[in-house]
């Protein structure tokens, strides 16, 4: 199996991430990881820039997926199957986009241009 079909294959476990992380039954640390899968995944700005030769993709391909497996491997597994029944359906309508995912990307941004900005002119 190509790496390119791989993370396709792991983005689409997003929806049971989503339920696993809304979930009261989820552990903390597993929320958490949950969250960072999920509005990494949704955002439309990445940490890394697609424009970027090489590294842009590099989200896509390997940051994005071990995040995923990181979260599937923090998820109960009594939960997970619970999780998955539930995911069968969430996603019948599309690709939710939700610009608000953006946030912590462009806050980080704005981090790295104002340390790039002080360091040229101070």
């Amino acid at each position: 199996m190509k790496l390119k079909e791989k993370a396709k294959e792991l983005k689409e476990k997003l929806p049971i991430i989503y339920i696993a992380m809304k979930s009261k039954q989820t552990p903390w640390f597993a929320k958490i990881v949950a969250f960072s899968v999920i509005i990494y995944a949704l955002s439309p700005i990445d940490l890394i820039p697609d424009f970027i030769p090489i590294l842009g993709y590099l989200d896509d391909l390997i940051i994005l997926p071990f995040l995923i497996i990181l979260a599937f491997k923090l998820i109960p597994k009594d939960l997970m199957e619970e999780f998955k029944e539930q995911a069968k359906t969430i996603w019948d309508q599309g690709k939710p986009v939700h610009w608000y995912y953006a946030i912590p990307f462009l806050f980080i941004w704005c981090i790295v241009l104002f340390f790039v900005v002080k360091a040229i002119w101070f």
